[in-house]
């Protein structure tokens, strides 16, 4: 358990380190009135790159959530035992809150720069929607991008899927999330990094941060619930080799108990399939 609680944290700093960060540091570079930096589409892409790097270098010792929707939509998918759900929620949100903690200190660093008034990449609605968008179009935008997000993540993690490929498609998920997110909502699915930059803004932030856990978190559910009942698995299986946190799992087919981590296991459970 502390090593996967050690490879949620450094996947979780991460992905809130380089997608906020490059929405704080580098998305108007150098400045808003002369902006020539890497835009919506370069905070969209830094997100994603964040998860498929890290996805790819601790994701199959954690199962590489860094993020508390995803892990209750694997918890309801019943890829994640409860004993371990609250305990890889509070490690990402203590992760998130110190990646907002390092990226407030280096952009510090610049005259002037103050986190409440440049909302410091924080997630919002109304007024402090980057489009102006209402509480209800947020809510509705975060609710159903998290379940396509955690179908994305059921399926290509599912043992009938192509090996090895997993990140890369819930990389390009995040990036096209971000791509029509950021002008709604700033784009949270992920109540953690919601958490962690809300905290540095204060106020507003604050206020407007529970829309930005429930959204989410339905979403989530729905996603989790919703994959069960499109593949007819009935959570005995573990479906995936990557980021299952248990040894042995019952066989749906032969009702025995197998190690699915064996590759000849594995063999059997796609011939099966």
């Amino acid at each position: 358990m502390s090593r996967r609680l050690t490879a949620e944290f450094l996947g979780t700093f991460w992905l809130v380190l380089i997608g906020c960060g490059s929405a704080v540091l580098a998305a108007a570079f150098p400045d808003d009135a002369n902006a020539t930096g890497i835009g919506l589409f370069g905070v969209s892409a830094a997100f994603g790159l964040a998860v498929v790097t890290m996805a790819y270098a601790v994701g199959h010792l954690s199962g590489g959530h860094f993020n508390p929707a995803v892990s209750l939509g694997l918890l309801l998918a019943r890829r994640l035992p409860a004993r371990d759900f609250l305990p890889y929620v509070v490690t990402q949100v203590v992760a998130a809150t110190a990646a907002a903690a390092v990226l407030y200190a280096v952009a510090s660093g610049k005259a002037g720069f103050s986190a409440s008034e440049s909302g410091f990449a924080a997630n919002g609605y109304g007024e402090h929607s980057p489009g102006g968008y209402s509480l209800a179009a947020g809510l509705l935008a975060e609710v159903v991008l998290t379940a396509f997000f955690v179908l994305v993540i059921l399926g290509s993690t599912d043992r009938r899927a192509p090996q090895g490929f997993a990140p890369l498609a819930i990389g390009l998920a995040l990036v096209a999330i971000h791509l029509v997110g950021i002008p709604v909502t700033n784009t949270s699915v992920n109540p953690a990094r919601s958490t962690g930059q809300a905290l540095f803004v204060g106020g507003w932030a604050l206020t407007q941060l529970w829309a930005f856990w429930v959204a989410p978190l339905v979403g989530a559910a729905v996603a989790g619930l919703a994959y069960r009942g499109l593949t007819g698995d009935t959570g005995t299986t573990a479906a995936s080799r990557e980021g299952q946190p248990v040894e042995k799992a019952r066989s749906d087919a032969a009702d025995a108990t197998v190690d699915l981590t064996a590759p000849e296991a594995q063999q059997a459970a796609r011939g099966r399939d």
